[in-house]
């Protein structure tokens, strides 16, 4: 199950351990993405890159940027548009 925080019109999504676990949660993210209100701005932190789910984003009409935060650390940041 993903696990988001909501904050207003912030959706916070850290899938650093599920992904550490062997899991693989891109579905779910660009499900929740799909869903998500209008103007959502969604965060999204992973413990590294993760072409597939850029792909899968911009697949949906998401332009989506990343930043490395540490060296185990990335965030995806868009908006629901």
């Amino acid at each position: 199950m993903l696990e988001v925080v909501v904050e207003g019109k912030v959706a916070k999504i850290d899938v650093r351990q599920r992904i550490r676990r062997g899991e693989h949660p891109r579905a779910e993210i660009l499900d929740f993405v799909q869903r998500a209100d209008l103007g959502t701005l969604i965060e999204i932190h992973l413990p590294h890159p993760a072409p597939p789910l850029i792909a899968g984003l911009e697949s949906i009409g998401i332009n989506p940027v990343m930043n490395k935060l540490d060296s185990d650390h990335y965030r995806v940041m868009c908006v629901k548009l």
